[in-house]
């Protein structure tokens, strides 16, 4: 069975994503649509007319799609209208917050889907619900949590923690990126002082999105506070960032992914939403929903949360692509 992989160059940045390639060590993609930025419509319908000439032109048997990203969707209803099989990895994951682009795409993706490969016990239960067939569906783990065990030794290695001046101190990890937080001027205004507050009592390490420096800039006057020990760091590489949460005693963040990592590495995680469509890392790992206001992001921070890693969440093991492929090269069921 021959494969290729096709990058479509969403939010493309030919330097970050040859960097994060290489920290994977995934092979350079056959096809990069080069799609760049654009608002959810420019950017879905031109990823969908340049993908329907690349199945057309390879003719694929089956279209695996990962996560919820608008990517994701595109890929998936290019695959269906072609009467092409698509694959979701990363299946059944709801917030059940219409607000969010990426429940949109989650939703649709899954109905057109024809194999779904789920994280997670309640992803599967979501799926059920929902109406999908038993069959279709095979909880193989979860895909991050692969690449995190891979990659764990080689990002000790690094120690970044030494290299930003950190090494042995109790440190805060911060990411911030969603609309929601950072768009609105006053909410930023007020995650910026919450994070002052935090950086007052221990360094803060803050790798900036480059959509969250925009908004920052506007704000420069309110992040100045020569008493607070907070850095704001350029985007940085998957590994040196793995080895960043490795070392945190806190990470504070609005990302999917910190939340699977800093649950499976015992990480305490305060998530700046309402809610999360990773519910399984509240209840079995280390993370916390916590409302975006100072008082409630400096009292969880000094809470600590729950630190300690919890029991292993079931078949987060390092083993989910190794399922993926069994189920689709030989037809296993993971029930």
């Amino acid at each position: 069975m021959t494969h290729t992989i096709v990058h479509t160059g969403q939010h493309y940045d030919p330097e970050m994503s040859d960097t994060f390639f290489r920290d994977l060590g995934i092979a350079a993609p056959d096809d990069n649509l080069e799609v760049g930025s654009g608002s959810l419509a420019q950017q879905t319908a031109a990823i969908m007319q340049r993908f329907e000439a690349v199945c057309l032109e390879r003719q694929p048997d089956l279209v695996l799609v990962y996560g919820d990203v608008n990517s994701t969707v595109a890929a998936a209803l290019v695959a269906a209208k072609l009467g092409i099989r698509v694959g979701h990895v990363e299946a059944g994951l709801r917030s059940r917050d219409w607000t969010m682009p990426e429940e949109i795409n989650r939703v649709v993706t899954d109905r057109l889907s024809d194999l779904l490969f789920a994280p997670s016990r309640d992803g599967v239960a979501n799926l059920l619900a929902e109406g999908v067939p038993a069959e279709r569906i095979h909880l193989v783990g979860n895909i991050m949590i692969d690449s995190l065990i891979r990659s764990l030794a080689e990002a000790e290695r690094l120690a970044a923690p030494a290299t930003h001046g950190v090494a042995g101190q109790a440190y805060v990890v911060v990411t911030l990126h969603r609309p929601a937080n950072v768009d609105d001027p006053a909410v930023l205004a007020e995650l910026l002082a919450a994070l002052g507050e935090v950086a007052r009592e221990r360094p803060v390490l803050f790798p900036v999105h480059p959509r969250t420096r925009n908004r920052i800039a506007a704000l420069e006057s309110a992040i100045r506070n020569p008493q607070s020990a907070m850095q704001f760091l350029d985007p940085i590489p998957y590994l040196e960032m793995l080895s960043l949460v490795r070392g945190a005693s806190l990470v504070i963040t609005d990302s999917g992914g910190l939340q699977e990592e800093t649950t499976y590495l015992g990480i305490p995680c305060i998530t700046v939403r309402p809610n999360t469509e990773r519910p399984i890392t509240c209840t079995e790992g280390t993370n916390r929903l916590v409302a975006p206001t100072r008082p409630a992001i400096v009292a969880a921070a000094r809470d600590g949360v729950t630190a300690g890693k919890r029991k292993p969440i079931e078949r987060w093991d390092g083993r989910t692509a190794e399922r993926i492929v069994r189920v689709i090269l030989d037809g296993e069921r993971f029930d």
